[in-house]
């Protein structure tokens, strides 16, 4: 029987913090089309249903995934150009469908509230362009990251020679995707791809106490900040100043501001609404 697709990628709300699985664990919770979309379309609704944080994993203890399904039902491209099969056309088809593919990620970076990945065991290819669009990283001691496409003739294509450089800096995500090399935990500590690594047992209520963290600060100043913070990966530093102008002026004359100052000056717990 085929898998639905809201079943392979669920999301659900634990109190102020939103938890999305990947949830293919017999098949290591591998990518196909359908994981693709469902992403997306988490991506949208986390906003939605009032959380202020959220948690990517994946199901099981194998794998956080080991990422593209090679023998999938849905292929993440299907079909060809129409009309006369040239080398053109076939450019011009496979450009669009990765562009299409690459937005779906894409989408859950630009979600504006925080996620955080839980990287439990495997993660390999796709899923690591994955948790690149995470806000922060965190890894189970057994986790084990590689980026591998050029050892089958293909080029990291979700992001991954953008947003890896980025991370980790150019030297050694040329390291990485050059060499597709697989490296632990530990490594993926010490060059900053994960912020922390945590005993398995211990990584999901660990993820939870960081995002309660979140949780309980003024959630509009937190994606104030989030956006800010993608803004300067992207942008040079003086523009990135001015948006965060923009951004924090924007904070400042909001309902939680007032919330935050005055609840500070009475010595009380703010209560943030948010939006």
């Amino acid at each position: 029987m085929a898998e639905k697709r809201e079943d392979k990628v669920t999301f659900e709300k634990d109190g102020l913090t939103g938890i999305i699985t990947l949830n293919r664990p017999h098949k290591m919770n591998v990518l196909d089309r359908d994981v693709w979309e469902r992403i997306c379309e988490v991506a949208y609704e986390i906003p939605l249903s009032g959380v202020r944080a959220a948690i990517l994993t994946g199901a099981g203890d194998k794998a956080f995934s080991a990422g593209l399904d090679l023998k999938p039902e849905k292929p993440p491209i299907e079909g060809g150009p129409e009309g006369e099969q040239t080398d053109a056309a076939w450019f011009r088809f496979y450009f669009e469908q990765v562009e299409k593919m690459k937005a779906m990620f894409t989408q859950l970076e630009l979600c504006p509230v925080p996620v955080i990945a839980a990287v439990n065991g495997y993660c390999f290819g796709g899923a690591l362009e994955l948790i690149l669009c995470c806000d922060i990283r965190l890894a189970s001691e057994n986790a084990v990251f590689t980026i591998p496409e050029v050892q089958i003739g293909i080029v990291p294509d979700q992001g991954g020679t953008q947003r890896l450089p980025r991370i980790v800096g150019p030297g050694k995500a040329r390291e990485l995707i050059y060499t597709g090399r697989r490296i632990s935990a530990d490594e993926a500590l010490r060059i900053g791809l994960v912020e922390h690594v945590y005993p398995q047992d211990k990584l999901m209520s660990e993820a939870r106490k960081m995002a309660d963290e979140i949780a309980k600060n003024a959630p509009l100043a937190v994606q104030a900040c989030k956006r800010a913070i993608n803004m300067s990966m992207n942008t040079p530093l003086a523009v990135g100043l001015e948006a965060e102008t923009l951004y924090a002026v924007s904070a400042l004359i909001s309902k939680d501001a007032k919330e935050g100052l005055f609840s500070f000056a009475f010595k009380k717990e703010p209560d943030y609404k948010g939006r």
